[in-house]
């Protein structure tokens, strides 16, 4: 009995690794240049860019010391030297202008090296001197006051950080206008004034004849301040309800020749049953304040015979 083996199955092919292409140095007419070409020249002061920069030696020194984590109490001197001077020369190599105080520190630092590789006398307080000392003290020095000038930049500037804002504010000013009086409301007011006038005993002791041209000149000089009076205020219920009539019928002839504002306010009250609700205050305003280009002439068909005592009261 023959028996017929099955072919083996090839095995799975292992799965591809994708592969970052090489960047191209330049894209030349839409084909990518993958290497420099060997006829390119390069200048020998091509630029270059250095991130760094220091505004100073102590500055160029205290970043040596920060970037190895070095105690700035105990620097290796030699070994910052050698950096140093390395640092100068690859910014003479570039064909930097470096300041002479560059080389006043790398003078400085030969110096503290040298000082320290021979020997020291000792000091009468037993204790030597550190070369290193003085350098020291002017580093930490230059680390205080260069970061309070860091703290100081990052407050916020304006202009820099902020932006005063500019904004129009229109003027929203409104004017007020009273409003308007009844005839009847001014009435009812007079009326409550006669009341308060009687209240008042007369006696029979001759007085000046009242005017109401006098009286219209004598309002208007209570009311030359150009403000707002109450409407009471303009009587004296000392004149009885003959001084009282004088001074309304005035107040009538100067809202007649628009000299006089004359305006109520907006009033709701309850009254109880069988009580007129209580009057909103009126004021009075001279019209003719400040208006002194003129003296003002005043008539009154009132006028034709004066007040006096003798003349009977108007019922």
């Amino acid at each position: 009995m023959t028996s017929e083996l099955a072919p083996a199955a090839n095995p799975p092919a292992p799965p591809t690794i994708p592969q970052q292409q090489e960047m191209p140095l330049a894209v030349v007419h839409g084909q990518p240049v993958l290497q420099i070409p060997q006829d390119l020249y390069i200048p020998p002061d091509a630029l270059e860019v250095i991130l760094d920069a220091f505004e100073g030696p102590l500055d160029l020194l205290l970043y040596l010391i920060r970037r190895q984590n070095l105690d700035i109490l105990d620097i290796p001197v030699a070994e910052i030297t050698r950096q140093y001077v390395e640092y100068i020369n690859v910014m003479q190599e570039l064909r930097f202008e470096l300041a002479a105080e560059y080389l006043v520190m790398a003078a400085m630092l030969a110096e503290i090296k040298s000082r320290m590789l021979l020997p020291r006398p000792p000091s009468q307080d037993g204790e030597e001197a550190d070369p290193r000392a003085e350098l020291v003290r002017r580093l930490q020095e230059y680390e205080r006051f260069k970061q309070a000038a860091e703290d100081i930049d990052a407050l916020p500037r304006q202009d820099r950080d902020t932006t005063p804002a500019h904004a129009f504010v229109p003027d929203r000013t409104t004017v007020k206008v009273p409003p308007p009086v009844d005839l009847k409301e001014m009435l009812l007011a007079l009326h409550d004034v006669l009341k308060r006038a009687e209240l008042f005993s007369g006696h029979a002791i001759k007085r000046e004849a009242l005017s109401v041209r006098q009286r219209m000149g004598d309002v208007l000089e209570q009311l030359e301040d150009g403000r707002f009076h109450r409407f009471e205020s303009l009587f004296t219920a000392e004149e009885g309800k003959l001084g009282v009539l004088v001074t309304f019928l005035a107040l009538l002839e100067l809202a007649k020749e628009q000299l006089l504002d004359i305006v109520q306010e907006h009033h709701v009250a309850e009254a109880s049953q069988g009580e007129r609700p209580p009057l909103a205050p009126i004021y009075v305003k001279s019209l003719a304040a400040g208006n002194t280009n003129a003296p003002l002439q005043f008539s009154s068909e009132f006028d034709d015979g004066e007040f006096d005592d003798a003349t009977p009261d108007p019922a």
